[in-house]
């Protein structure tokens, strides 16, 4: 690689050690005391779990706090995950990278950045798994440790088999990228994609402990937000160099690896094909999300009955609301965005340039598969919901 693109690599590498969070991180986490902020708000307020649905228009100003809690728990879920894949293919590119003269920079930068999103992970799961404990007694988005080769999308529109397949597919990618520099380098068009997508949303939430009137007491929640996003802007950072800079100074590729490539990032917008109308911001698959909104809205948080809950779940998912509108803007300017990220990439088809299987959605679509899917959720799991959710609340008492 030239100077240039050796010196962008070290500056963005010295300033994330030195303005490194990790140490910040794990002590704010730790000091973490749900009753200390349970009564006040940890995001901006449209960013709150069924935001600007008839769940929230009708809910109470304590209900839409905890909305605004489970937005943060259900986000950070998806986040989490997300950085659990990130840590293994970090270090499965850095094999692929480690080979080539004067790649060592890109090395240690992953290497930092890992060692980062394990703190994050850490952090979010301490805060997620205390509210969900006391506002449920039970976990609900938070689920337990997982490897790498899970479904990144936590609530995806998968089956077994195609569980099977995307975790053949990741374990075949960490194998050959380990020996594959083009590979290696390739893997960061695809992470960086996904974390502009993060970006888009992270930015806003910053911006709560940013503007926050007294810093220094706001929500630790808000403040792990915050750093998380100010870790998150170098990560991205290296992602772009790697994959628009140092690709350059690599031999072209072949055939192969151009297949190879484009199928990983039109996985990624396979993943993001969605939007939801349950929390803006991730392209979660709703129907994967009806038995968990069940729970909630069953929950003392709310105290519907089977009846009220299942219909307030229909209006909140089939028909169109605020909330879906915001959430598909939302999926337009990561589109637009991923667009522009990717279009100097002279390897990609044209339909990953253009991003047209992710563009093939909307509001419509969306809510004609809502309305199949639900009809589904109605007629199969009325027995078996309302039996889960009496056990769960029998054994409660019990406690």
């Amino acid at each position: 690689m030239n100077q240039t693109t050796h010196r962008k690599l070290q500056i963005n590498h010295t300033r994330n050690k030195q303005q490194d969070h990790t140490a910040v991180m794990e002590e704010t986490a730790a000091n973490f005391r749900y009753e200390d902020c349970q009564n006040e708000y940890w995001n901006p307020e449209e960013f709150s779990l069924l935001y600007g649905t008839p769940l929230w228009e009708q809910s109470t100003p304590h209900q839409r706090i905890i909305l605004n809690h489970l937005y943060w728990v259900a986000y950070y879920s998806q986040i989490v995950s997300a950085e659990i894949a990130t840590i293994y293919f970090n270090q499965t590119s850095a094999a692929g990278l480690y080979a080539q003269e004067d790649f060592r920079l890109i090395c240690d930068t992953l290497d930092l950045e890992s060692s980062q999103e394990r703190a994050h992970i850490n952090a979010f799961r301490t805060i997620a798994k205390q509210v969900e404990q006391a506002l449920f007694g039970k976990l609900i988005f938070t689920y337990p440790m997982r490897g790498p080769f899970t479904e990144t999308m936590v609530y995806a529109d998968t089956n077994a088999l195609k569980t099977w397949w995307k975790k053949i597919q990741l374990q075949y990618f960490g194998l050959i990228s380990a020996n594959n520099t083009f590979l290696a380098c390739q893997y960061f068009t695809v992470r960086g994609v996904r974390t502009l997508n993060g970006k888009l949303v992270q930015h806003k939430l910053s911006n709560y402990y940013q503007k926050h009137s007294q810093p220094e007491v706001a929500p630790i929640p808000a403040k792990i937000s915050y750093y998380h996003f100010l870790d998150e802007s170098f990560h991205f950072n290296s992602s772009t160099i790697i994959s628009h800079d140092v690709i350059n100074y690599l031999p072209s590729p072949t055939a192969f690896e151009q297949l190879v490539a484009n199928l990983g990032l039109l996985g990624c917008q396979r993943d993001h094909f969605h939007f939801s109308a349950a929390i803006n911001g991730i392209f979660w698959y709703d129907p994967a999300l009806y038995s968990k909104i069940y729970y909630v809205l069953r929950s003392p948080v709310f105290e519907m009955g089977d009846t009220d809950a299942k219909e307030m779940m229909r209006r909140c998912f089939t028909e169109e609301s605020e909330g879906l509108n915001r959430s598909f803007l939302t999926h337009q300017e990561a589109m637009a965005s991923y667009k522009v990220y990717v279009e100097k990439l002279d390897y990609l088809w044209r339909r990953n340039r253009e991003m047209s299987l992710m563009g093939g959605n909307s509001i419509s679509r969306c809510l004609e598969m809502q309305k199949r899917a639900f009809g589904r959720f109605e007629g199969y799991c009325r027995e078996e919901l309302e039996g889960l959710f009496l056990s769960h609340a029998k054994a409660q008492r019990k406690v």
